[in-house]
């Protein structure tokens, strides 16, 4: 990782696969946090599922999100209604709303997540 002023550049490669609670054959590589980086208004991570792979149903307080999917195929969760999405399909999720993802294709289901703030707590 390179940092010159707070402004960071770093390698996808740089960061290891984590397997966050309540994710299944899920992983993640968290890109932009408050732990790795000088942010204080997100997170922003790329994740990988495998077929058969999830995130169980949740929904957050406060936090927004931003799923944009790079490639594969699922279905999008949203208070309790189905939604099939594949590559460059944007999905927003306010706060309140109960959402899952789940990798039903064939191959790994991979997108960027962005979340502000980048806790629940407030």
């Amino acid at each position: 990782m390179q940092e010159r002023n707070g402004a960071t550049i770093r390698n996808i490669v740089e960061e290891l696969w984590q397997t966050m609670p309540a994710h299944y054959d899920a992983h993640s590589k968290l890109l932009v946090t408050p732990e790795n980086n000088r942010t204080r208004a997100l997170d922003f991570r790329i994740s990988s599922y495998q077929p058969k792979g999830y995130v169980a149903p949740h929904k957050h307080r406060v936090q927004e999100q931003v799923y944009h999917v790079i490639e594969g195929e699922g279905l999008m969760e949203l208070d309790g209604e189905r939604f099939w999405v594949g590559p460059h399909d944007c999905i927003f999720i306010p706060p309140g709303v109960e959402h899952a993802i789940y990798n039903s294709g064939l191959r790994d289901l991979v997108f960027f997540v962005v979340t502000s703030p980048p806790t629940d707590e407030g």
